[in-house]
């Protein structure tokens, strides 16, 4: 019986292991959660925000439709060991980033946008990101940029930066992207003026972002933004 529940224990183990493991075979360090067939189903891609690390928003996996195939990234830039950021920021007051590296960084996200799809045998139109803080600002830089990419963008408490808000014209394949924009009243690194902004810059172009403001929420991801986000992915997949 004590070795039956010792094997049992090394079973859950092995496979918990190996549901966190992070992969290499891309351009950049991921955790996977994948369906068997994962032929034609949607992908979601996490993008971290600054500081954290791919298994930060790995969890969100767990309130979202169970048969996606999950994939949670790592930023390419090291701020110390176990933290890790998509680019500089520079400037004093509005937050803005340094454009040599989000160029840099939106070139990696995009080669593994492609290979993803490879890999997992699906579409680029079935394809999301669902960045938060600076992941957000990546998943704007990517999505707005290269429309193509991907079938959605969800931007989870961030902005749209001044040299991709000044180089953004309507048209270009913008209105076939889908957009979820979420931000907290009370948030103090990224103002919810950001999010309520780039709802309206977007409105402009002629796209129809869904846009979620969370009363007394700050910096961080609540349970009814997750409900939100997981009925928007479902709207645009059944």
């Amino acid at each position: 019986m004590f070795k039956f529940l010792a094997l049992l224990l090394l079973s859950v183990c092995a496979t918990a292991q190996a549901q966190t493991a992070l992969h290499d075979d891309l351009p950049l360090l991921y955790l996977e959660q994948a369906p068997a067939d994962s032929r034609d189903r949607p992908l979601v891609i996490f993008l971290h925000g600054y500081g954290s690390n791919e298994e930060d928003l790995f969890g969100l996996k767990d309130g979202l439709p169970a048969d996606y195939t999950y994939l949670s990234v790592r930023a390419p830039q090291t701020v110390e060991e176990g933290s890790y950021q998509w680019f500089h920021k520079q400037g004093e007051g509005a937050y803005d980033g340094v454009t040599a590296e989000l160029a840099d960084s939106a070139k990696l996200i995009d080669a593994f946008v492609r290979q993803a799809v490879a890999k997992y045998h699906t579409r680029a139109d079935r394809v999301f990101l669902v960045g938060f803080s600076q992941g957000a600002i990546m998943s704007y830089e990517l999505g707005l940029r290269h429309p193509q990419a991907v079938r959605g963008i969800a931007a989870l408490s961030g902005k749209i930066l001044p040299v991709l808000r000044s180089q953004l014209k309507s048209g270009e394949g913008l209105e076939q992207l889908a957009i979820f924009i979420a931000h907290g009243t009370a948030d103090m690194r990224l103002p919810y003026s950001d999010g309520s902004e780039a709802d309206s810059l977007l409105r402009g172009l002629g796209l129809a972002p869904q846009f979620h403001a969370y009363p007394g929420i700050g910096h961080t991801i609540s349970d009814t933004e997750l409900q939100d986000l997981n009925r928007w992915l479902l709207s645009l997949n059944s």
